[in-house]
């Protein structure tokens, strides 16, 4: 008797538990069924097709955000406003009137100023360098908009309001506009004609009639005699007027010009103790015009001298945070500290026992310097052939890159080991940034600028780097992938009407099933 109470107890709760899994609502479930079997083939077309617009319309708005902004909208949406209410907190959202927020304004104006394009402290001569290389390879290595830039230096450099008190400078002020050579060559000696100590047309000449660096200098000292008898004439009369005092500033950019050059002849023909001599001389007398770049010059005529205690001096001094960057600062940084463990590095012993302090600040040096400008590893590794550097550059770009490598790639060879610590760790910098470079990391986000004004910079027959490329967020390829799959389903619904409905019932059936079991 208590074995049928029991085997009806456990009849009973079976049936019970039968009767959960069926779902409470049966004449839904048949109006679901009813609605399900009542559906044509139109119907699945346009449902498709539709989803095929969406999803199209999405993947183009995603890909037209990113490439405004620079990042996923979706991501974005999803990290802003999705997290925080399932718990999540982002740090990196500041409010508007915090220290970061600060931060990332001013990181954003000098975004907009990066693209700005600066004159080549290492600009080589047009008559004896860049005038003999179209003469051996009939190739132009000056493109006009940077020719044009020159002709904007020399005029805001070398003229002024009281240029037409001297004839010989009001000729000169014509000839710097002049846009073909052989008539700014003329007017030079229509000047010195007028008066024999014009300083700016020697100035001319030797940049542009001479053909070897030891005519050149001849010029540039004939150049300098004249030009500190006007300088001393200008300091005797600069407080009588404001057109006095725009004439000193006139005569001064003259002979700091004059010096300069005449500092990069002696570094050329090989008198580098000489040149630097000049430089540091240089900077002790003129210290406000740090917009030169003389310190460059000056970094890369200690390098010659293997002086690397006197580099890190200059170093310690220009690697300010509160002064722009270069990549002659950063690049000679990181040699710095490559030097001291490039001989004895080795990938397969490191990848054993670690990297030492020593060799961690070297790796950390490299990653600064490939962040500030990505392009310059190709051509100091030569996996990227040199051309003759432009007279003017655009920081972090390509023709920055070409400018620091074609005078700075001997110093990277003779440091032993330097290159190959180089080769071997340059690439991880894009690992520590989100997508490269377009999320800063030591330094503000990479500029979008710089291929296009490389491109008018560099000479056409130049294959001018862009790298890194933009790597594609991770919804963008999923909108792609959705819009691509919902266009191949809406089509083959299209062409195959009645087999894809069938599919589609199937699908749904199978998966009410699941649903009722579960």
């Amino acid at each position: 008797m208590e074995a049928k109470t029991f085997h009806s107890e456990i009849t009973s709760q079976s049936s019970s538990s039968n009767m959960c899994r069926q779902s409470p609502f049966p004449a839904l479930r048949r109006k679901v069924t009813v609605f399900l079997n009542s559906l044509t083939p139109k119907f699945y077309v346009a449902l498709t097709g539709t989803s095929s617009l969406i999803s199209g319309l999405i993947f183009i708005f995603e890909w037209w955000y990113f490439h405004k902004h620079g990042t996923s909208f979706i991501e974005q949406v999803s990290v802003s406003h999705l997290r925080p209410l399932m718990g999540g907190t982002e740090s990196s959202i500041s409010e508007p009137g915090s220290p970061s927020s600060n931060r990332e304004s001013e990181t954003s104006r000098q975004n907009l100023s990066e693209c700005k394009v600066w004159r080549n402290p290492l600009n080589l001569f047009r008559g004896a360098e860049y005038r003999r290389y179209t003469w051996v390879t009939g190739k132009e290595p000056l493109t006009y908009y940077d020719m044009n830039l020159s002709a904007q230096d020399h005029q805001t450099f070398f003229t002024c309001d009281t240029d037409f008190l001297r004839p010989s400078d009001t000729v000169m002020q014509k000839a710097w506009r002049e846009r073909n050579p052989p008539a700014r060559i003329k007017a030079a000696y229509q000047a010195l004609e007028l008066n024999n100590d014009c300083a700016t047309a020697y100035v001319l000449l030797a940049e542009e009639e001479a053909t070897t660096i030891v005519d050149a200098e001849r010029l540039f000292k004939q150049a300098l005699k004249a030009g500190e008898t006007i300088y001393r004439r200008s300091q005797q009369c600069q407080h009588q007027s404001p057109q006095h005092e725009a004439q000193l500033r006139r005569d001064t950019n003259v002979l700091v010009y004059i010096k300069r050059r005449l500092a990069m002849c002696a570094r050329k023909l090989g008198r580098i103790r000489e040149a630097v001599k000049i430089m540091r001389d240089l900077m002790k007398e003129f210290p406000p015009l740090t917009m030169l770049n003389i310190h460059e010059n000056l970094l890369e005529s200690l390098l010659e001298l293997q002086a690397y205690a006197d580099v890190q001096a200059v170093l310690a001094k220009y690697d300010d945070i509160s002064l722009p960057k270069s990549a002659a600062i950063c690049y000679t940084a990181a040699l710095l500290k490559t030097r001291t463990v490039s001989d004895k590095f080795s990938p397969e012993t490191a990848s054993r026992r670690g990297l030492s302090t020593a060799e961690i600040n070297a790796v950390e040096a490299i990653h600064r310097a490939v962040e500030f400008n990505p392009h310059v590893p190709k051509y100091l590794l030569e996996m990227k052939s040199l051309i003759l550097p432009p007279e003017h550059i655009l920081k972090r770009g390509d023709s920055e890159a070409i400018a620091y490598a074609f005078f700075h790639l001997q110093h990277w060879k003779r440091i032993e080991g330097a290159l190959n610590l180089l080769q071997c760790t340059w690439e991880g910098t894009f690992r520590m940034i989100p997508y490269p470079l377009e999320k800063g990391h030591l330094f503000y986000p990479y500029p979008s600028c710089t291929e296009t004004a490389d491109r008018e910079l560099l000479p056409t027959f130049h294959h001018v780097s862009v790298y890194p490329k933009k790597e594609l967020p991770f919804f963008i390829h999923f909108t792609a992938g959705l819009c691509s799959s919902t266009a191949m389903i809406a089509l083959l619904t299209h062409q195959f009407p009645e087999i894809m409905s069938v599919f589609a019932k199937a699908v749904s059936m199978i998966s009410r099933t699941c649903v009722e079991y579960l």
